[in-house]
């Protein structure tokens, strides 16, 4: 196997490749990255035994072949050196592969390409596309509130389903941990007509952001109801999906609250990250108390003082006194994009709604604390 590529482009695969390996492995072959030479490309693939990760990258091909080297320390090797052409060499008899770049050269230990294990996919029934800004939307509101509870396994990722607004099919992401929950949708693709609704686990997830944060315009999603395939330009991402059934989260969301409260969102959570300095770390509480057309946020910690900030509101309900976590509600003030945000109180003690007012494809539900 011997080839010669450019840097900036195998950087870049590599970059993406690694972040599938983990760090620490009990297997060996699966810190490294397999590299497969032919038809004038070099073809890098990385997995974790639940997601694979395939990219391809151009390249001057003069003998073809496959082996597998340290994921991490090929990236690093690779980010160092100078822009230009890399040769990378084979040694078959050392059972070494040769890294070199104008007077730099690296010589890196190898395992077998037939060792390295291949993620198997059945038929992928469903198949549809859509805009990388579509799927960058879908990901960047919900993810957030992706449970971090290995217990609750099934709440460890976002929901992604076809579902109904108004009559119109939409496809809907949805992300909960019980205390907080983020919907959002987006009209539904042709071709994702009866998609079953999966669960993208947060690794996965992690990874879509990046694809859809590419150049690439468009994305192809293919699904099954266990796998789910990603092709972006030269990058192919294959994930197992979590095996468990999401709950039924249309229950909580609230469908009577009446008490309705209007107010500047960058205010708001400048507002309450000031006075949340002094929460406690462990239950960061802060308390909302809106009587007229004055929100009142206030802290108070036994060890460390209290604080209490006045913001101009639009409120025309009966007065009101509700508790939540500081640092859920700065997630979910960071999301919104107009510059209203409207909440939708019942009581102290039940779910309150957030909605960005000028989008309707958003919604978000938070539970509140006792303060």
């Amino acid at each position: 196997m011997r080839l010669t590529i450019e840097k900036p482009k195998l950087a870049r695969a590599l970059a993406h490749i690694a972040s599938v390996v983990e760090r620490r492995n009990t297997i060996p072959i699966l810190s490294n990255v397999l590299l497969s030479a032919g038809d004038n490309a070099l073809r890098l693939t990385a997995t974790d035994l639940d997601m694979e990760v395939v990219e391809t990258v151009d390249g001057t091909i003069a003998t073809g072949g496959a082996v597998t080297v340290p994921a991490h320390m090929f990236n690093d090797i690779v980010r160092k050196l100078p822009d230009g052409d890399i040769s990378i060499e084979r040694d078959e008899k050392q059972e070494r592969l040769t890294i070199t770049s104008g007077p730099a050269q690296f010589s890196l230990q190898t395992l077998p390409a037939d060792d390295f294990p291949t993620l198997s996919v059945e038929d992928l029934d469903h198949a549809f596309t859509l805009p990388a800004g579509d799927l960058k939307r879908l990901i960047e509101k919900t993810r957030f509130a992706i449970s971090t509870e290995e217990t609750r396994y099934y709440l460890n990722g976002i929901y992604l389903h076809a579902a109904e607004t108004d009559g119109k099919e939409t496809l809907r992401a949805v992300a909960t941990d019980g205390h907080r929950l983020a919907q959002v949708e987006i009209p539904l693709p042709e071709g994702a007509e009866g998609m079953p609704g999966v669960i993208v686990p947060r690794k996965t997830v992690a990874d879509l952001l990046r694809l859809a944060e590419s150049d690439e315009d468009e994305i192809r999603i293919e699904l099954s109801p266990s796998k789910i395939r990603v092709t972006s330009g030269q990058v192919v991402l294959t994930s197992k999906l979590i095996d468990g059934t999401f709950p039924d989260y249309e229950r909580v969301i609230p469908q009577g609250n009446d008490k309705r409260l209007e107010l500047d969102n960058a205010t708001f959570e400048q507002a309450v990250d000031r006075v949340s300095t002094l929460s406690s770390d462990k239950g960061r509480a802060v308390k909302l108390a809106v009587a007229g057309d004055t929100l009142t946020l206030s802290v108070n910690n036994p060890e460390s003082g209290s604080a209490t900030e006045e913001l101009p509101v639009s409120y025309d309900a009966d007065p009101l006194e509700i508790g939540f976590n500081a640092r859920y509600l700065l997630d979910i003030a960071q999301q919104l994009e107009s510059e209203t945000a409207e909440f939708l109180f019942a009581d102290p003690g039940s779910p309150t709604m957030v909605r960005d007012v000028k989008d309707a494809s958003t919604l978000y539900v938070l539970m509140p604390m006792r303060v």
